[in-house]
């Protein structure tokens, strides 16, 4: 596969990825699909949306920080301007920049999956329903104690809900970085060998 060819998969596959990464990320702003979360703190001071959420890891990171990459990453794969041994040079550059945001989107992924939601909550030892993050201290521990979700009441189902989008920007910023290391690679062969400018590649 030449250069040029490789860039397309790369670009239109971190299109799709991003899209994914920016919709999980707004999805999460909206536990149990309902808007009352997302401006209500209470009179207790507490946020009811879990933190990590707010970092925007796959609104940034896993969207805006990857998707400039993979316009330019596009460029190169199409007659034009950047269809050369520079444009493959600079590709290397913008690729790193997606790598940065595929590790943005990554750590506060993996942060909001450790520590898990916030949400109105109590248990044997705390009696009094409050709002809170019950298991931020159990580093990562109630993920594989099912038992323990039950402690959390309101947003319904909220550990199921974080868990299934978190875990999908997690995979999403794995394989973001995976494609943008690749594009590094693909960019320095292209720089060095050139581009494959054949009347197919459009």
């Amino acid at each position: 596969m030449c250069t040029g060819k490789c860039s397309k998969v790369v670009a239109i596959s971190l299109y799709v990825l991003a899209l994914v990464s920016v919709i999980c990320n707004i999805i999460l702003f909206f536990p149990d699909f309902k808007s009352e979360f997302v401006s209500e703190d209470g009179k207790d001071g507490q946020p009811r949306i879990t933190p990590e959420v707010k970092y925007m890891g796959g609104l940034i990171g896993g969207g805006v920080m990857i998707l400039i990459p993979a316009i330019h990453i596009h460029l190169t794969s199409t007659k034009g301007c950047c269809n050369n041994r520079c444009g493959m040079f600079l590709s290397i550059g913008f690729a790193a920049v997606g790598v940065l945001g595929a590790i943005y989107s990554l750590v506060v992924s993996a942060l909001g999956l450790a520590n898990g939601p916030v949400c109105f909550w109590s248990n044997t030892d705390n009696l009094v329903p409050q709002w809170g993050a019950p298991f931020a201290n159990s580093s990562g521990a109630y993920l594989s104690d099912k038992d323990i979700w039950d402690w959390c009441h309101l947003p319904d189902n909220v550990v199921e809900f974080n868990l299934g989008l978190f875990c999908t920007l997690l995979i999403a910023a794995c394989l973001q970085g995976i494609l943008c290391l690749i594009q590094m690679v693909n960019g320095l062969f292209g720089c060095i060998c050139g581009t494959c400018k054949d009347d197919d590649d459009d």
